[in-house]
């Protein structure tokens, strides 16, 4: 029992570092656009101010808000735990981490990220502990809707685009290979750490 509770608490918490530490690559190699979500914390952030990390936590409990009024449940605190975490750390990594400059280097980066920011969520909504705001838009979508992980994703990261865009963020080829993108790495990385989850604690923690 111990070693599935601190089973979970590896998962989630190091999800949460590979996923924030992928959104602060994706932003690095902005050449390219950025995610979705990131182009509406960047054009809020242009507009009104603060840091990427403080739109991204205050954007989170907006769609807590929506997602409680449809469900009528309140989120596991591990949801508020990720919310504050991933903004902080996507701040201590943009500070951290350098512009990056060059095609090639900026390409390197935004790949990278694409992939741990989708290896990330598949990782930590595996703890099931309490999924990220987004998550639990996207996870509201699978069930109302009776949607793939693909395609509620692909719509909500289309959808996020749009409204960022509109605000003054950055949209780019790297922006719509992220919405069409995200959505398939996800599945994949929840699939594959579901099965490593099971193997390594006998319990199984299946999200969707």
């Amino acid at each position: 029992m111990k070693e599935a509770f601190f089973a979970r608490c590896l998962f989630f918490l190091t999800g949460i570092l590979v996923l924030s530490l992928g959104i602060t690559l994706t932003i690095k190699g902005q050449v390219f656009g950025v995610g979705s979500w990131d182009v509406l914390h960047i054009g809020l952030a242009k507009t009104f101010g603060l840091t990427i990390g403080t739109w991204s936590i205050l954007i989170g409990l907006a769609i807590l808000a929506f997602d409680m009024f449809f469900t009528k449940k309140f989120p596991l605190p591990g949801t508020f735990i990720d919310m504050f975490l991933a903004g902080i750390f996507i701040d201590i990594f943009n500070y951290w981490i350098p512009d990056i400059d060059g095609f090639w280097m900026q390409l390197f980066a935004y790949i990278s990220g694409l992939i741990l920011l989708g290896w990330g969520c598949g990782m930590y909504m595996v703890a099931n502990l309490g999924i990220g705001p987004r998550d639990t838009l996207m996870l509201l979508m699978v069930h109302k809707l009776g949607w793939s992980v693909t395609r509620s994703r692909t719509t909500m990261e289309v959808t996020v685009a749009i409204l960022g865009f509109l605000l003054g963020g950055p949209i780019g080829i790297g922006t719509a290979l992220m919405a069409f993108g995200l959505g398939p790495i996800v599945q994949f990385a929840l699939t594959f750490n579901e099965k490593l989850f099971l193997k390594w604690t006998g319990v199984k923690s299946a999200v969707v």
